[in-house]
């Protein structure tokens, strides 16, 4: 896939979301489905937006006992979703299961990527609450080389992080970045945050973008700077 724009539809029902969807008259936007909105609607709402049209990652997060989450990869994979996820914290052997479960008879499969940290979370949390003393940098680093030892096509991580990424793991591993805001907004609750056009310089391949776009007061414009930010 070519470098895109993903939108988080992070929206509690599929009313709001089709609402949304519909103010895009001549795109069909990546869009990405996490928790919320999976977890109110189920799997058809993967299935309606498909059908629309719409390239998607179902961001779930997996995060279990191996052959729970290969289990669980295969029925996600039956949804013909584009990009999936799942934990890196859960283990080398928990990846390679999800590679086997999410793998179709016909050998193709969805792109799958291991979460390392989230944006969310600073250096100083990681220590406090996860008692994990490592730098940050390092720790992202020791995930994605496990993420590729597993098989997996590439990793979520912060923007900040992605040459990185792809120094350790090479340039065809992929890097999806949330945490990206424009340089004149608001940075929520994001820690470790950038603008798409840093991203593009410091070679994101994918950036997930949420509230700039789903709650700008023109969303679609808020798109298309985005677009022109990060691929142009």
């Amino acid at each position: 896939m070519e470098k895109d724009v993903i939108i988080a539809c992070d929206f509690a029902g599929k009313e709001e979301c089709f609402e949304f969807l519909d103010k895009f008259k001549d795109a069909k936007p990546f869009v990405k489905i996490g928790m919320e909105l999976f977890y109110a609607e189920g799997p058809s709402i993967v299935r309606e937006i498909k059908a629309r049209g719409h390239k998607i990652f179902l961001d779930l997060k997996l995060h279990d006992i191996p052959n729970t989450v290969k289990k669980a990869m295969a029925v996600l994979s039956s949804l013909d979703v584009d990009m999936c996820n799942l934990h890196a914290g859960g283990t080398i052997s928990m990846m390679e299961a999800a590679v086997e479960g999410l793998t179709r008879p016909d050998g193709s499969r969805p792109i799958l990527l291991a979460v390392t940290q989230l944006t969310s979370t600073s250096e100083e949390a990681m220590k406090s609450d996860l008692l994990i003393d490592k730098p940050i940098d390092e720790v992202v680093m020791h995930y994605a080389l496990n993420a590729a030892k597993a098989g997996l096509d590439g990793v979520v991580c912060s923007p900040l992080e992605a040459a990185k990424v792809h120094n350790a793991c090479g340039k065809d591993f992929l890097t999806v970045t949330p945490g990206i805001r424009f340089a004149d907004g608001d940075t929520g609750d994001q820690v470790r945050v950038t603008t798409p056009a840093k991203a593009k310089e410091i070679g994101s391949d994918f950036i997930v973008v949420g509230r700039p776009i789903t709650a700008a007061k023109s969303p679609v414009d808020a798109y298309k700077r985005c677009i022109e930010e990060f691929t142009n």
